[in-house]
């Protein structure tokens, strides 16, 4: 597929080739696929939520398919972030995210972050926000505005068809039925105050002395910051999941779907019922590590003012227990959502969170008023 595109700085062909798919084998985490055309179904809904159950009780990963998207739908998304992530490194750093005070839409270079002394991330990434009045003044690249109806369009289905269907059957999942199965979907409101945004990424090529520096490991073992985190099916492998067994296991690029895992905002909502999904980013297999990997991603945040303390109606929760023990600031009070998201972004791009020391042991961090996280290597 290729298109050309003419702005007033650049002319630009838009093209993305998928990668072969690797020879190599894998140490595979077994996933769950939840078929989204379901939910359309008379006891579809609570069909998918019975899967999902499956599904947290693992990893806190599952794939979706049947999403109400095509190949070429996708795929044209894939070739708007290859162009826009091959501009001029000067024209793409016009555009900066703010990430030293919490905001991260816009464009990061590679190699904010240190992995180990010598070595920094390989990867550079440009967040598209909402396509709300709250951004409507926010400056972008000539290249991604000529795009800007359509990845409007693509943001606003992956928003509203996919991840609010979603949203229902993690409420039915937790019991939340009647109105109570939109307990979800009424905190992620499009038009309300969140940092939901559609991502192009890239990872670029290490060399062989740079992987063996950094063991291999890319992108250190973390939790992702908001609810969710959907990744659209690429070929080049590397993803791994943290495993109730405390290994690392792969996970497998299925084509024609999405590889959704949950994230901390649904941890603190279910009391760890919802798992915040441990995962890392490692070097792609052998046959693979001489290709860029471009990643197309949409990350769900509930709304800045929730506040993460467990659903009081879920009697799910109840019955095992998990309303009692609320995560509270130290000053007793609940974090708020948007305030948790800010402060990790920050302490994401400091040097205690990115920086080897000592034996590489864990490490915990606090991101808000005595609450913590812990980063793995």
């Amino acid at each position: 597929m290729s298109t050309t595109a003419t702005t007033a700085t650049t002319t630009q062909t838009l093209s993305w080739t998928k990668p072969p798919i690797s020879k190599t084998e894998g140490n595979w985490a077994d996933l769950v696929t939840l078929d989204l055309s379901d939910f359309e179904k008379a006891g579809g809904k609570q069909k998918l939520a019975a899967e999902f159950t499956r599904a947290i009780e693992e990893v806190g990963f599952f794939y979706v398919k049947n999403y109400g998207l095509t190949d070429v739908q996708v795929e044209r998304q894939f070739a708007i972030g290859q162009a826009l992530l091959s501009l001029p490194e000067p024209e793409k750093l016009r555009y900066r995210a703010n990430m030293e005070a919490g905001e991260y839409n816009g464009y990061k270079p590679a190699g904010t972050r240190e992995l180990v002394p010598g070595v920094r991330d390989n990867y550079e990434l440009y967040n598209v926000p909402k396509f709300t009045a709250a951004h409507a003044g926010m400056a972008h690249p000539d290249l991604l505005k000529e795009y800007w109806d359509e990845v409007e369009q693509f943001s606003r289905h992956v928003h509203e068809v996919i991840v609010c269907r979603l949203l229902v059957v993690f409420a039915l999942a937790l019991g939340l039925e009647g109105e109570d199965e939109e307990w979800f979907v009424k905190r992620h409101r499009y038009e309300a105050e969140s940092a939901c945004h559609l991502r192009y990424m890239k990872y670029l090529v290490r060399s062989k002395e740079e992987n063996e520096k950094c063991g291999g490991v890319w992108l250190k073992g973390h939790s992702d910051l908001g609810s969710l985190t959907l990744l659209f099916y690429q070929p080049i492998g590397g993803l791994q999941v943290l495993a109730k067994d405390g290994s690392w296991k792969d996970v497998r690029m299925v084509p024609g779907t999405l590889t959704v895992n949950l994230a901390d905002a649904l941890h603190f909502l279910t009391n760890g019922y919802l798992k915040s999904s441990i995962h890392r980013v490692v070097a792609p297999p052998s046959d693979q590590q001489h290709v860029e990997r471009l990643r197309l991603i949409y990350v769900v945040r509930i709304e800045d003012d929730t506040d993460m303390v467990p659903i009081e109606t879920s009697p799910v929760l109840r019955e095992k227990g998990l309303l009692g023990n609320k995560v509270l600031s130290e000053d007793g009070r609940p974090i708020k959502a948007g305030d948790w998201v800010k402060q990790r972004v920050i302490k994401n791009i400091g040097p205690g969170t990115s920086t080897a020391e000592g034996d590489n042991a864990d490490k915990e961090v606090e991101i808000v008023k005595g609450v913590k996280v812990k980063y793995f290597d």
